[in-house]
């Protein structure tokens, strides 16, 4: 099971899954249920929609499952003057 620190790890944890990882990658999350994953394997075998499609559409409800569940942010990236800032001379 994956820890996120932020949404960039989210984003980078789902980018790479395809249709059956992202359901064995998510399944600890609870995020989906097995209705929903019936439904859209019946949408896709049924010819009704294409497996991209559904994929797409999975991990944005993926990840804004993840970060309701998680309370996660947005990565902060600081620049040189804000670290420099903070540091004691």
């Amino acid at each position: 099971m994956m820890i996120f620190k932020d949404l960039t790890d989210v984003d980078e944890f789902l980018e790479p899954l395809g249709y059956v990882e992202l359901w064995d990658a998510m399944a600890p999350y609870n995020v989906f249920s097995i209705a929903d994953r019936d439904h859209c394997d019946e949408l896709i075998a049924g010819g009704k929609v294409k497996q991209a499609t559904i994929l797409k559409g999975l991990k944005h409800m993926a990840y804004s499952g993840l970060e309701t569940r998680f309370a996660l942010t947005h990565r902060r990236h600081e620049t040189h003057i804000t670290q420099g800032c903070r540091s004691v001379h």
